[in-house]
């Protein structure tokens, strides 16, 4: 029995999909940070941060996810990768904290998906660099000719 092989073009319409629906996450949850959504800045209060630090935070969330999706800051989105990471993980540990369970599992999904990200990042990367090995092989090897 053979798996089918997932090519290059696949992969890419996975990491842009997924990616699109976490900045639309981070977009949204920087929204409300801003704006002192009722339905989540009291909460935030609750669990101990000032309010100018939950401004902030949204702000950079929200630009956080502007350079997510734009394709030629390859480099800093890998920074964005670890700043949502830190961002989900003080997240969890907020919810437990005050024993808000539910944000708890929302931080350990928002987790999942953003490493299964990470990952297909990394790989499509990799493919490509791999491709431009090859391809400045091929074109060297034919002007040497």
């Amino acid at each position: 029995m053979s798996f089918p092989t997932i090519t290059l073009k696949h992969k890419k319409i996975v990491f842009w999909t997924i990616t699109v629906l976490i900045s639309a996450f981070f977009i949204l949850s920087g929204y409300m940070e801003i704006t002192k959504n009722p339905a989540t800045y009291p909460k935030t209060i609750r669990m101990g941060y000032p309010p100018y630090f939950i401004t902030t935070l949204g702000l950079a969330k929200l630009i956080g996810s502007a350079v997510f999706l734009v394709p030629m800051f390859r480099r800093l989105r890998e920074w964005v990768f670890a700043a949502f990471t830190i961002d989900v993980i003080f997240a969890f540990v907020s919810g437990y904290t005050i024993q808000s369970y539910a944000d708890c599992i929302k931080a350990v999904v928002v987790f999942i998906i953003l490493m299964l990200t990470y990952w297909l990042f990394i790989d499509i990367e990799k493919s490509i660099s791999h491709i431009r090995r090859i391809k400045s092989m091929a074109f060297n090897t034919t002007a040497n000719s």
